[in-house]
């Protein structure tokens, strides 16, 4: 006994499946944009630099990626490269200093920690570091300087100061653009 489908019911399973099909790919698509938003507002962002405060580190223009997730488990360490809000509308890229209840300071082009010099390979000789100081850094904040220290708005600027931990969007770890620039930052 042979089975005979009418053609038109053949057609029908044909149009279900492209259409199960279609509506498969609908929610993969639903499900990588949702994905794509969670990590790019909750784990990691671009951040574009933007001014020469950072140079040699960091370039106008060069692109990051900022780890958002990191200082929920702890604090930012001296050295680390962080973004912050620095305004309201302006976010700042800069490098950790010093940390609460640290005082910091600098003389004759050294900067110092609770009165010990700190290293400082990142930058450039013959970079200078003006002198200021002594600074208390106050509970719950971290003093950050930029990298271009004779051009940087950062905390020994009264319009900055100590920058409060819960203004830190996170740590800067990888300079992603141009990609003659690729470099991990920590």
């Amino acid at each position: 006994m042979s089975e005979f489908t009418p053609r038109s019911a053949k057609h029908g399973r044909r149009r279900r499946r492209g259409n199960d099909e279609a509506w498969e790919w609908v929610q993969a698509l639903a499900v990588a944009v949702v994905l794509a938003l969670i990590i790019r507002y909750f784990i990691f962002s671009p951040f574009s630099v933007s001014g020469p405060s950072m140079m040699s580190t960091l370039h106008n223009n060069d692109l990051v990626i900022v780890n958002k997730v990191l200082y929920m488990f702890r604090d930012p360490k001296p050295g680390e490269v962080i973004v912050f809000h620095a305004t309201e509308e302006k976010d700042y890229i800069k490098r950790v200093i010093a940390l609460p209840g640290q005082t910091v300071s600098a003389y004759n082009n050294v900067v110092r920690v609770n009165g010990e010099s700190i290293e400082e390979p990142y930058i450039d000789e013959g970079n200078r570091t003006a002198d200021f100081g002594p600074v208390k850094v106050p509970e719950g904040h971290v003093f950050v300087m930029g990298d271009n220290r004779m051009n940087s708005s950062d905390s020994r600027n009264p319009e900055v100061g100590p920058v409060p931990i819960d203004h830190v969007v996170g740590r800067a770890d990888v300079i992603f653009w141009p990609l003659k620039d690729f470099q991990v930052l920590w």
